[in-house]
């Protein structure tokens, strides 16, 4: 799913211009049909605009729908249904988006051409969205069927059935494996006594808690606030089990009064809580409805007595409401000193929240006691009596788990079913995700916490499954596929690439990503297990060509590993899947690559993110692309030029060709609005930032790609200027970057001042920097203008008023022949640095208006050449001048 709400209403928005100007050329282009025809083209507009008003306003019920459909999905007939619901959805939003693309067709053409309108009439004279209505009615019927279910308004809680109560009771048969370690940590942090005859010295940990929670009032101990230790870690991993362990531990049980136990799960009620921790004394107490009067009764039975209570599988629901974590506390005070709280969860953020000390991370077990552990649940013992070669295959199952116990438990249960080697094989060859499993087995254990995700990060979760296990993910990377695949909602200003990166944040946060090195993520596998389990109708990996054949119909994302098994053939045989909108192929096929992309780029029509390794041209058929908003070429190759087709892919956002030497771009490239990143060899682009050009290290053919960048945004800076011959510099075409924001110009790249005014052929080539100065007129709309190192005498021409009407920051700096600068009238701040030779700023009228000016370093200014300059007109007023200058200038920078 890929429409926000935000964006069907863009898409109604826009799709309506689309509608109203398609209506218009239909009268205006009468010649080309009969009247009867215009009219019968006239309603079927009239239609496609109803009915696309009606798909629009029936997808946010169906984003609503799947939402509630995933968190039963555990019912059989909800599972089949809902790939069938999301697959609908997702042509909806296709379509969507193709009307879309027409808009913006019109958009970037403009009235004045009427073949956008004559493209999008064909397509609706030769019936292509009469689908529309299809559309809708399967939505209806799929819709009708699950509300049916009982899935409309379906209530956002675990279902007893995946999410069964805990409690603190262990089986005679439960042993604990490999916590003896985070046993210790847990009893020293509640001070429990080794030998209850021998008080115990308080240990360091338990000492901090102590003294920070609890006050003697009349020499009687007042808790202030309850110690809080928690034990996270991964569904799976053992949180509950260890709980368990310590309170029936004997020296717990014999140290704390009253040890209480509640399975909190997603439902943090205060009042139901409240009555479920009085409920474990007094069933008629509880059944008070009167919070307040309920906590009194809580605070006054918990008097003085020693407690340890256990919040079991707590979620951040917690934290959602202000200050009920606090509320529910409240009630323990009136217990003793010594009284702790012990919390398990696999939310990190509740961890953070509930906190008062450092907590207890649960990581897999140990090789060792794993294979211990694994072999009772896969034996029934570990003993030296098993099968040799069973166990010998149970060694290479191992490292599919990552020492989970839960994910031992459920493969030792399919495994102890049939001990035949055939079965073992078939486990050991199987993916996790495959293996058919029980509701509290462990990719349904820990599919709850992608349930528990809010809908716009269970997608983006979901989309992970199609990159390999232990991929290395970057954050800018990814956020900016989730952009490109529809995913992130824009927010205000703010760059949509950073809200996915926050949307990133807030999965690491959650524990979906785990850090590695400097600033690479990794998916933990059981998670991508996970991943791959909730998303396996639409994501799908190839590591060889007998994958081919477990492709689904339907599959959305494919990813291709790199293998010398895939030949033309097996890449060709793709363009059945015709719904894909993810391909990205680490496979380098140099041979008739570009017969296999022509396939691609006719077939593959909903693409919207490609990444291949290799292209020695793009086809013309690229601009069949109409959703592409990615395009990654990922190697070295020698690609020199692009289509003017690809000029037809007005929603691309991000195009990466970092290691091909591109000659030149299409003269239509301007017409890429959306484009927000660019990059090739010598350039990169980044919508509103700031982008570099250096004439010296062989980016000098950056300026070739400059010239069709129209569509520019930002903060352009350009070094080395002065070694640019005056037609290279031409070809930048500055003065046609009607979005360029600010213009550094910069004629040599000195490391400081005195470089500069000491460089010993600074103004030998006077005329000719002057020439290629003189082509480098940036545009009408410019906001600042910074120029460095310049050796002319005389700014260019187009330094004139009417030429820079917006211009509201100038920068001169290290300007070593420069006479004089008329300063523009529209100008609010100024800075000169070290131009010993200027003489002249202009008159009063000119400097009217600025509001900051900073000179340093300009000997021949004198107060007679400043004349109207009255520093009371300054916000920011700083003049400097050489100690060397004499009495005169020193003396009116102090009457200054």
């Amino acid at each position: 799913m890929s429409l926000s709400a935000f964006g069907i209403i863009s898409a109604i928005n826009e799709c309506v211009n689309l509608f109203q100007s398609a209506k218009s050329a239909i009268s205006s282009l009468r010649s080309r049909w009969s009247s009867s025809h215009e009219q019968s083209l006239q309603d079927h507009v009239l239609q496609l605009q109803s009915d696309l008003q009606r798909l629009c306003n029936t997808l946010p019920a169906m984003y609503d729908l799947i939402n509630g459909a995933e968190w039963r999905s555990y019912e059989e007939r909800v599972a089949k249904l809902l790939p069938s619901l999301k697959d609908a959805v997702s042509e909806a939003e296709d379509l969507i988006d193709e009307f879309r693309w027409y808009e913006m067709k019109v958009q970037v053409e403009g009235n004045a051409s009427r073949s956008p309108f004559i493209d999008f009439l064909d397509d609706v004279i030769h019936g292509n969205f009469n689908k529309l209505n299809d559309i809708q009615l399967s939505l209806n019927h799929l819709s009708g069927q699950m509300e049916n279910m009982g899935l409309r308004g379906v209530t956002q809680r675990f279902d007893k059935v995946v999410r069964p109560e805990t409690t603190s009771l262990l089986s005679k048969e439960t042993k604990i494996y490999g916590r003896e370690k985070e046993l210790n940590q847990v009893l020293g942090f509640l001070n429990v006594p080794i030998c209850p005859k021998r008080k115990r010295a308080t240990s360091p940990m338990n000492a901090l808690a102590s003294t920070s929670s609890s006050n003697h009032v009349n020499g009687e101990s007042i808790i202030l606030s309850l110690p809080v230790l928690v034990i996270t870690g991964i569904g799976g991993v053992g949180k509950t089990t260890l709980a368990q362990h310590i309170c029936s531990h004997q020296r717990v049980k014999s140290h704390f009064e009253l040890i209480i136990w509640i399975c909190v799960s997603d439902n943090f009620d205060v009042k139901r809580l409240t009555k479920e921790v009085i409920q474990s004394w007094s069933v008629n107490e509880a059944k008070n409805d009167n919070l307040d009067s309920l906590q009194r009764a809580l605070s006054n039975h918990l008097n003085n007595k020693r407690l340890l209570i256990v919040l079991d599988d707590m979620w951040d629901d917690a934290l959602k409401v202000n200050g009920q974590w606090e509320m529910f506390c409240a009630a323990f005070t009136s217990a003793q000193e010594g009284s702790a709280m012990l919390v398990t969860t696999r939310c990190p953020n509740v961890a953070g929240g509930v906190q008062t000390m450092e907590p207890i991370i649960l990581e897999g077990l140990k090789d060792d006691v794993f294979w211990n552990f694994f072999k009772s649940c896969a034996f029934g013992s570990m003993g030296c009596n098993n099968d040799p070669e069973l166990e010998r295959i149970g060694r290479r199952i191992l490292p599919k788990l990552k020492g989970s116990p839960l994910g031992a438990k459920t493969l030792g249960r399919m495994l102890s079913m049939d001990l035949q080697e055939s079965h073992w094989n078939f486990i050991l060859e199987s993916e996790l995700w495959e293996l058919k499993q029980k509701e509290t087995d462990i990719l349904p254990a820990l599919r709850l916490s992608y349930i528990y995700l809010p809908f716009y990060l269970k997608q983006c979760f979901a989309f992970c499954a199609v990159y390999p296990k232990d991929y290395i993910f970057q954050k800018e990377y990814l956020a900016e596929i989730w952009v490109a695949e529809g995913f992130v909602e824009p927010h205000g200003g703010i760059p949509i690439q950073d809200i996915g990166c926050q949307y990133f944040d807030d999965l690491v946060a959650r524990s979906f990503f785990q850090k590695v090195g400097n600033d690479g993520y990794v998916i933990h596998d059981l998670l991508h297990d996970m991943a791959q389990k909730v998303s396996e109708h639409d994501c799908t990996i190839l590591r060889n060509k007998s994958d081919l054949d477990k492709v689904p119909q339907n599959v959305r994302h494919l990813y291709i590993l790199p293998n010398s098994d895939f030949d033309n053939s097996s890449l060709l045989s793709l363009c059945k899947y015709t719904k894909l909108r993810t391909l990205i192929c680490k496979t380098n096929l140099r041979k008739n690559n570009g017969f296999v992309m022509d396939q691609w780029c006719t077939k593959l029509l909903c693409m919207r993110v490609i990444s291949f390794a290799f292209a020695i041209e793009l086809p013309d058929s690229i601009g069949n692309w109409k959703h592409l908003r990615y395009l990654e070429i990922s190697e070295d190759c020698p690609l020199k030029m692009i289509p003017s087709t690809f000029c037809w892919l007005y929603n691309l956002q991000f195009l990466y060709a970092k290691r091909c030497k591109l000659e030149s771009l299409p003269c239509d490239f301007g017409k890429l609005i959306r484009l927000l990143k660019f990059e090739s060899d010598g350039l990169a682009y980044c919508a509103g930032g700031r982008m570099h050009l250096n004439s010296e290290d062989g980016q000098r053919h950056g300026f070739g790609l400059l010239k069709n960048l129209n569509q520019f945004r930002g903060h352009l800076v350009i070094y080395n200027i002065g070694i640019l011959s005056k037609h290279h510099a031409a070809e930048a075409e500055l003065k046609n970057k009607k979005h360029l924001d600010k213009l550094k110009l910069n004629m040599w790249d000195m490391h400081d001042t005195h470089d500069a005014l000491g460089f010993h052929n600074f103004n030998v080539r006077d005329t000719e920097i002057k020439e290629v100065l003189e082509v480098l007129q940036p545009p009408i709309k410019l906001k600042s203008l910074s120029l460095e190192n310049y050796a002319g005498v005389s700014l260019p021409s187009w330094f004139q008023p009417q030429n820079m009407p917006n211009i509201k920051s100038l920068h001169f700096a290290a300007c070593v022949n420069l006479h004089e600068i008329s300063v523009v009238a529209s100008v609010k701040e100024l800075v000169i640095e070290d131009c010993p030779y200027l003489v002249s700023l202009g008159g009063a009228k000119a400097i009217a208006k600025i509001k900051k000016v900073v000179i340093h370093n300009c000997p021949k200014l004198r107060k007679s050449k400043l004349n109207g300059w009255q520093k009371a007109a300054f916000q920011t007023y700083l003049i400097a001048w050489p100690a060397d200058v004499g009495a005169d200038a020193g003396a009116w920078c102090d009457s200054a």
